[in-house]
This record gives structure tokens, sequence and C-alpha cells, in this order.
């Protein structure tokens, strides 16, 4: 389901798109993916805590998505921090 609000496929769909690859969706992510990902990965324990139906928590989970990408990838000192503290 994270895979569906990030990046618009399941896994398998990823797989027989790409079956050139080696690896996961996710082993190819980009940091920014990874950062917003982890974030999902909370917010969603929160929603399934609060007993939101799945088709709901996952359009609450893109927009959370889409809303992180774009911060990430528009601030390119967040960008840079993030390269900084992984060397």
């Amino acid at each position: 389901m994270l895979n569906v609000a990030l990046f618009g496929m399941t896994a398998k769909q990823w797989r027989e798109a790409n079956p050139d690859k080696k690896g996961n969706i996710r082993d190819h992510a980009t940091i920014e993916q990874l950062i917003v990902l982890s974030n999902m990965e909370g917010i969603n324990a929160l929603l399934v805590r609060e007993e939101i139906h799945q088709s709901e928590r996952v359009a609450q989970l893109n927009k959370v998505a889409i809303t992180q990408m774009q911060s990430l990838i528009n601030d390119s000192n967040i960008t840079k921090k993030i390269e900084i503290n992984f060397i």
C-alpha cells in the first residue's frame, strides 16, 4: 500500500515493468523517496490505529508523499544536509 501511495505502483507491478533490474522498487528509490517512505510508515501506523479504511489511508498518504517530496526536492539545502550526514 505504501508503494502505491509513494511510487504509484505495487512492488509486483514495478518488477514486471523492470525485469532487467535487480532488487525491488525501494532498492532503486532516491534518498528523498526513502525519507518520505519512512515518514509514511509512521503515519500509516497512526491511521491504522484510528481504524481508517485502507482506501482512505492510501489517499491521505499519497497527499503526504506529494507534499513531502515537493518540500525535499525544492529545498536544495535539505538535500545538501542529508548528503553531509551520510558522508
